[in-house]
């Protein structure tokens, strides 16, 4: 088993040839980050016409947006009632709306501009791992069922044929949702954004940023953009002191292993249906396969930097657990990215100065709640009415205590997989 993501490496949409920023240059709306959000942005922008400009620190991708499962799912990480609940009732529908709707955004832009990500549009399943898993998957499905989502509880024998496992008995399917090569989906963007006239540069990473006036500089190593507009776009991989957007955010990991393509007549009745798949354990498991049958597991936390035995004996473990069957499977790769959490489990959407705007804290969502801010910001900036943004724009205080939060969960996710290596958890 290699260190080294498996999306980069099989994605059909090629790594575009970009220069890095040299000399100097004004734009309209200058994008600072090369994920699925900051292209979305750029993306709309220039639909719209609007002089747009894009730098980012390396490739495209080189973030969480190329690393991630690649699941595109429906609203937010917490079901419909709990969001309403944590940002109020107005605000809260709204959000339920725009990201129950973002799994169709996301679709509509493969379909425009062909992107080649291998997408599948069969939906995901969210997996009880056990009874009180099972009574939360019911709770979902009534809340979604009462917004006219297309759920559906799937029990007993159809749960085995639909996921390929008797270890689980419910699982709750969304229609509206699928899986994609995400490292293919962000280059997809990346092309159709430059066809349309937005340009942009890699590896020119963002050293600082002053007032000029009206309008704003940004530097770079080699060169620098006056821009009347500024949309930080970093998210999860925010380092730089000047970037305020870190202090909305504490981050923290997901990890994946991938075994080597399975034979159809080895594995053909695993999630048969192509959809993507995670569970309701304390620290969740996701499960799917790529285009070439793989089997793709993984988890929260870092996987970088651990002994390969170790995520190897997780991954036999979670692998012989769901999929005995399987027998013994060699496992091909291992990655890591990154994950920006929040304390509520919500994004947050903020103008950090005029004129400069900021997201931060997916949670986990990053497909398609990038892609639906992307066009939000862009809508935004055009009319000035941020009524397309899944969140008003508005004032968030800081997060405390990051470093400690950030620890607590990553030591507990460690803890869990020991558990599970050893056995004492399922």
């Amino acid at each position: 088993m290699r260190e080294g993501c498996l999306w980069h490496s099989t994605s059909p949409e090629l790594p575009l040839a970009l220069d890095s920023l040299h000399g100097e240059h004004t734009t309209d709306v200058l994008v600072i980050g090369g994920g699925i959000t900051g292209l979305s942005t750029a993306l709309h922008l220039a639909e719209a016409g609007v002089d747009v400009t894009l730098i980012e620190a390396g490739d495209i991708p080189s973030g969480g947006s190329g690393r991630n499962v690649g699941l595109v799912n429906a609203g937010l990480w917490i079901p419909p009632d709990d969001i309403r609940e944590v940002l109020g009732d107005a605000v809260g529908e709204r959000a339920n709306r725009i990201l129950g709707g973002a799994p169709a955004e996301v679709f509509a832009l493969i379909e425009r501009y062909g992107i080649d990500c291998q997408a599948t549009r069969t939906g995901t399943l969210h997996l009880a791992h056990n009874g009180k898993g099972e009574q939360e998957l019911a709770r979902r499905a009534e809340q979604f069922r009462r917004r006219g989502a297309p759920v559906e509880l799937l029990e007993a024998e159809a749960c085995r044929q639909a996921v390929g496992t008797r270890q689980i008995r419910r699982a709750l399917l969304d229609r509206r949702a699928g899986t994609l090569n995400p490292c293919a989906y962000t280059r997809g963007l990346a092309r159709a954004a430059r066809a349309l006239g937005a340009r942009l540069y890699t590896h020119s990473a963002a050293t600082g940023v002053a007032a000029a006036g009206d309008d704003w500089r940004v530097t770079c190593d080699r060169g620098s953009i006056k821009a009347r507009r500024l949309v930080l776009a970093t998210n999860a991989y925010t380092e730089d002191h000047w970037n305020r957007v870190k202090d909305h955010f504490f981050p923290g990991h997901f990890f994946q292993v991938a075994s080597r393509p399975l034979a159809e007549a080895l594995a053909g009745d695993i999630l048969p249906g192509g959809q993507g798949a995670w569970d309701t354990r304390m620290v969740l498991s996701s499960l799917r396969r790529d285009a070439q049958g793989r089997l793709i597991l993984g988890s929260l936390g870092r996987g970088e930097g651990r002994p390969l035995a170790y995520l190897r004996c997780w991954a036999n473990r979670i692998q012989h657990h769901y999929f005995p069957q399987l027998g013994r499977i060699d496992w091909e790769c291992t990655w890591t990215g990154r994950i920006a959490f929040t304390p509520d489990h919500t994004l947050r959407l903020f103008e950090l100065a005029p004129g400069v705007l900021g997201v931060s804290g997916y949670n986990g969502r990053g497909v398609t709640t990038g892609t639906v801010v992307g066009k939000g910001f862009a809508h935004y900036l055009i009319s000035g009415d941020d009524g397309a943004l899944p969140l008003p724009i508005r004032g968030h205080r800081p997060i405390r205590a990051k470093a400690l939060r950030s620890a607590g969960y990553e030591g507990g996710f460690t803890l869990y997989h020991t558990g599970q290596c050893l056995r004492l958890v399922n």
